[in-house]
């Protein structure tokens, strides 16, 4: 196989360092591509477009994942990941399924992710841990949402459950690429689940705990406050509203930027065979990430039972009331959330026609510039009402 790559243009310094399983498709990775020595493929969706690099600075491992036309993984392992054209990720990054790096998304080196979504120009420093997030915002490669170094995005409750995906930014007006950037300050954390508008800035070593949902704030403050102890009971919860309806927007988000796959990304991706495969990458990337989102709903709904008996007489509160009504309406909501997801959400009228537009674009970057303000309101009015039907 290593031989048939060569002679189709496929750079391989060292061929014989070189692993690729005999599942992988040899028409999938193209001329072009340069794979350096110490690199393993594998996997029979792996994808490698023109120009794209694999291993400069150390080995790359790759399973099941699409890598676009000149994007860059200069070490790491990556499984199940999207990344596409003009997409970078530097030394040591680790990535697991559910990962999508949109165009000209970056990562420096030591990054690790996981059902994460990056929007196309987001950057993220380097020694970050930003799972279960979406990003979005920015305009370009000089007017970018920015994560600094040593963020930690904290996806796991005391609770022992993973409800907690946060939104930074959000899908319908992120695809149209003409938002204000969103920067969280280096050496900080967010705790999930949190919503955060654009053009908010905060500051280099702040834990943001709570939703930002006025445009244009600056968080600022300290965490050196003295430390306190109280008697604590993880199996109860405390208010939940803002969990449930942080989750159901969460989702609502994953179903509408796969609408915009669907049908505005997919006839400009189709048309070269990499891009065919990053689109299908990315499809299945937002099927495991909503199967994910559901899946921690289902566990959370479970733990509320839990948690509901451990309060005793105080079940009737207003806050234990509040998790009794999501357990008896979670079944309610997961049937609709489901048949939702089933459902094509078709543009029509205006978004009709602006995606129509986008289908004769070169790139779907250029297509979304080139939208009139009338298109780009209808298609944000489009993927908004998309959002609100899983709420």
């Amino acid at each position: 196989m290593k031989k048939l790559l060569i002679e189709r243009g496929v750079v391989l310094p060292d061929p014989d360092s070189v692993f690729i399983a005999p599942e992988v498709d040899p028409a999938r990775i193209h001329a072009g591509a340069v794979i350096h020595p110490g690199c393993r493929l594998s996997g029979a969706e792996t994808s490698i477009g023109p120009g794209a690099t694999l291993g400069a600075e150390s080995p790359v491992t790759l399973r099941n994942c699409q890598v676009g036309k000149d994007a860059v993984v200069s070490g790491g392992f990556l499984d199940g990941t999207t990344m596409l054209d003009g997409a970078s990720a530097g030394d040591g990054f680790h990535s697991r399924p559910g990962t999508l790096l949109e165009e000209c998304s970056s990562v420096a080196h030591t990054v690790g992710l996981k059902q994460t979504v990056l929007m196309p120009y987001v950057t993220l420093g380097s020694l970050i841990n930003f799972c279960d997030v979406l990003m979005a915002g920015g305009t370009g490669s000089d007017n970018h949402s920015e994560v600094g170094s040593s963020y930690i995005h904290f996806n796991f409750t005391p609770h022992q459950d993973k409800a907690t995906a946060s939104l930074v930014g959000d899908v319908p007006r992120g695809v149209l690429l003409d938002q204000k950037p969103i920067f969280l300050g280096g050496q900080g954390g967010l705790v999930g689940p949190c919503r955060i508008a654009y053009g908010t800035v905060v500051a280099a070593g702040c834990v943001l705990r709570r939703d930002v949902l006025e445009e244009n704030q600056l968080v600022t403050g300290s965490s050196t406050t003295a430390l306190r102890t109280r008697p604590y009971d993880a199996v109860k919860y405390g208010r939940v509203e803002g969990i449930l309806e942080n989750g159901l927007a969460y989702l609502g988000n994953i179903l509408a930027l796969r609408a915009w796959y669907d049908h505005a990304r997919r006839p400009v991706m189709a048309k070269t065979p990499w891009g065919a495969a990053c689109c299908e990458g990315a499809r299945k990337r937002l099927g495991e990430i909503w199967k994910e989102r559901v899946k921690r709903l289902d566990q959370l709904a479970g733990k509320f039972v839990a948690s509901v008996e451990a309060a005793g007489e105080q079940r009737t509160s207003l806050v234990f009331a509040a998790q009794s009504r999501f357990i008896a309406e979670w079944p309610q909501i997961r049937e609709r959330l489901m048949t939702r997801w089933s459902q094509p959400q078709t543009p029509e009228g205006a978004a009709a026609e602006a995606v129509q537009t986008l289908a004769q674009a070169e790139d779907c970057r250029r297509g979304v510039t080139s939208l009139s303000p009338a298109m780009k309101t209808a298609v944000t009015a489009w993927l908004q009402a998309v959002v609100d039907g899983c709420r």
